[in-house]
């Protein structure tokens, strides 16, 4: 547990009892501070307050009177599409509002760090696309290489959870848009921006306001250094904002969508190869076709990231090599989960918009493809450019018949059902394809969450392959 500075004596309202804001309340509570905790489930108040937090109602009128700060969980909105109620009485009350991230980099630098000769960094991740695998990859590049690191934000351990670093010590955080945009301290040493396209528009009023939530993590102070991918035009603007001139190495550009001209230092993928270059030459090569946990073109634009944040904290390219080959890749994401009869498995079930769909089915020549779900805001036209790889699409989600209709050219049957879908897409999938769950959409309809769609996947999967 990493203790919260400066709150001694304070009384701190916590507004969302997941796993962040228990930990907010623990971190703060080792700090010196009076945790104040709400949550709008009885359930989440039950287990707070059997954990010995005290229960103070937000809702209620005068409930800030006394209160020096509320720290909010990500999943609650604090500006679009509207503030919660709570939110709206402490900005009224001018009761500044933060989160655990906030709070993790307020409190982890202190003079004890003097004592270290190799201080602790931190790397922060974050983007539309591939930031969870971009970030288990560098957590693991770092731990294959023999320096201890941990990992935690939007992926593993809430970031109060963390151990106090060590000597030398790397913390890989991925941080969404929801974590970036509130936290009113954001100072890595590193920071990584994979890509963007339209996502969570509801929470930030557009996609100019979902831009600048993942902008904040390069504007407040900046990083010493930035790993920046630039195939889409924010990327580049960004690179742009943030370098003095063309040869500027404190910006890392990356790409995988070919070679970047230019005397900077940049790190892109090209016909399955990883090249780095950096003051006009080639300093680096590493063919990526082989890493197995790595599959397609959108998996290389996360190899290029990770291995750009790497460099940064001083390896060098043949441990990174080295590493790439031992990862496993993560569940849910590009995620092999069965080779049988010439046919692979796979699953993709973090792929829940039609960006990150389109990645999954530009990596796979032949696809039965099972989607479908709740749709999300920008449509589905992303996927246009992919779909000539779809032997056939089997549709699951409530609304099946609809999602099924706007897939134009597509051999679609109707499923609805996961268990439906798995057993018709083994059933037609012939020797050298791949049945690839990348729904396209959220989970919502049918399940808690995207990990609990892949697990159902999954077990379908193993199920009927072990029926034969």
């Amino acid at each position: 547990m990493i203790p919260v500075g400066g709150v001694a004596g304070q009384r701190v309202a916590i507004l969302g009892l997941g796993r962040s804001g228990r930990a907010a309340a623990r971190s703060l509570a080792a700090g010196g501070a009076e945790p104040l905790v709400w949550d709008d489930s009885p359930e989440a108040r039950a287990r707070a307050e059997a954990e010995g937090f005290a229960l103070h109602d937000l809702s209620r009128a005068g409930a800030f009177e006394g209160v020096a700060r509320l720290i909010l969980s990500p999943g609650i909105p604090h500006l679009y599409p509207a503030p919660h109620p709570a939110v709206a009485a402490a900005q009224a009350a001018g009761v500044p509002v933060d989160n655990d991230v906030g709070l993790f980099f307020a409190s982890l630098g202190s003079g004890a760090w003097d004592r270290f000769d190799m201080p602790p960094r931190v790397v922060a991740i974050t983007g539309s696309n591939g930031k969870s695998t971009t970030s288990a990859l560098l957590h693991h590049i770092l731990r294959a290489s023999g320096r201890p690191a941990q990992l935690a934000g939007n992926i593993g351990r809430g970031v109060l959870d963390l151990d106090p670093p060590g000597e030398g010590e790397v913390i890989v955080l991925e941080l969404s848009s929801y974590q970036t945009e509130l936290a009113r301290a954001l100072t890595p040493d590193v920071a990584v921006f994979t890509n963007l396209t339209p996502d969570h528009l509801d929470r930030h009023g557009g996609l100019g306001g979902y831009f600048a939530a993942k902008r904040r993590l390069f504007a407040e102070g900046g990083p010493d250094r930035a790993v920046i991918g630039v195939d889409e035009p924010e990327g580049r603007f960004l690179a742009g904002q943030l370098a003095e001139a063309p040869s500027d190495d404190r910006v890392i550009r990356v790409s995988a969508a070919g070679r970047i001209a230019g005397p900077g230092w940049s790190v892109f993928a090209r016909k399955g190869f990883l090249a780095e270059w950096r003051r006009g030459r080639q300093v680096a090569a590493i063919d990526l076709r082989g890493v197995k946990g790595l599959p397609g073109v959108h998996n290389h634009q996360n190899a290029c990231a990770a291995y750009g944040a790497a460099r940064a904290l001083g390896l060098g390219p043949q441990l990174i090599e080295a590493a790439l080959h031992s990862f496993a890749g993560l569940p849910h994401r590009s995620q092999v989960v069965a080779e049988a009869g010439g046919v692979t498995v796979v699953n993709d079930s973090k792929a829940t918009n039609a960006a990150s769909a389109a990645r999954a089915l530009a990596a796979f020549p032949r696809i039965r493809w099972i989607c479908g779900g709740l749709e999300k805001e920008g449509g589905l036209e992303a996927l246009a450019p992919y779909l000539g790889h779809v032997a056939r699409a089997y549709v699951i989600g409530r609304e099946a018949q609809g999602f099924a209709l706007k897939l134009a050219g597509v051999e679609a049957e109707v499923c609805t059902t996961m268990a439906r879908a798995v057993a018709r897409a083994l059933e037609d999938a012939q020797p050298g394809e791949t049945v690839l769950l990348a729904p396209a959409a959220a989970s919502f309809d049918q399940y808690d969450n995207f990990e609990r769609r892949g697990e159902d996947f999954v077990a379908e999967v193993r199920a009927r392959l072990d029926q034969g």
